[in-house]
């Protein structure tokens, strides 16, 4: 039983060691939670769900996921960061025709969608993100036998889960609570440093680009 703990605990350990560095889908997250807090929660319990099934698959094929992304793992990066720069421009373009009054079309691309939208929305930005898939094909290729024997991989994978939705679905209650004591004007000015942080995480992961790309652009 203690070996279980341990494992859980490891588990955990690794779904908050992916879910705790703020990046540009934790400020998805914080944003969608200023808009709408139904929404917010979808978003965050998919990202969970996602690093559910990353760490579930790694811990299965952890070797085969580091294998098969190997030589492609920049250009899944560089299609990665096309997908988050087209979010961070789409909003900022919509918050040059917003007030700073916090009228809703500050509210960038996705507003107005459901909680289902914004769940799948949520999880194929999660999902294209090649970063989360090679941190737990990291760590379970590292752990090896230890996740083979009996259930410790489902522990350690049920670990990875309620870590993540637990820090994902506070950072919305923290978020949500903050936005209903900010005024229009900030919460409107917070959208749009929000994308642009967007746009600079964008350009950080595209980096270094794929060796073939820079070869014909030099």
């Amino acid at each position: 039983m203690s070996e279980m703990w341990t494992t859980a605990v490891a588990g955990a350990a690794a779904g908050l060691g992916v879910a705790m560095p703020v990046g540009a889908m934790g400020v998805l997250l914080v944003q969608e939670s200023l808009r709408d807090r139904r929404n917010a929660v979808a978003a965050a319990a998919a990202v969970a769900v996602v690093d559910f099934a990353y760490a579930a698959v790694a811990t299965a094929i952890g070797p085969l996921v580091a294998s098969a992304l190997t030589g492609v793992e920049a250009w899944v990066r560089l299609v990665s960061a096309a997908v988050l720069m087209g979010i961070a421009v789409r909003g900022l373009w919509a918050s040059r025709h917003t007030a700073d009054d916090g009228s809703p079309a500050a509210a960038g691309p996705g507003a107005g969608s459901g909680p289902v939208r914004t769940f799948v929305r949520f999880a194929a930005l999660t999902l294209v993100n090649p970063t989360t898939a090679l941190y737990f094909a990291a760590l379970t290729t590292a752990q090896g036998a230890e996740l083979s024997s009996g259930g410790a991989g489902a522990v350690f994978v049920a670990g990875v889960f309620v870590a993540s939705l637990a820090w994902q679905q506070s950072l919305v209650a923290v978020s949500g609570l903050a936005g209903a004591r900010i005024g229009a004007r900030a919460r409107a000015w917070t959208f749009r440093v929000g994308f642009g942080l967007v746009a600079v995480y964008a350009v950080l992961l595209a980096l270094p680009l794929p060796p073939s790309l820079s070869l014909s652009l030099s």
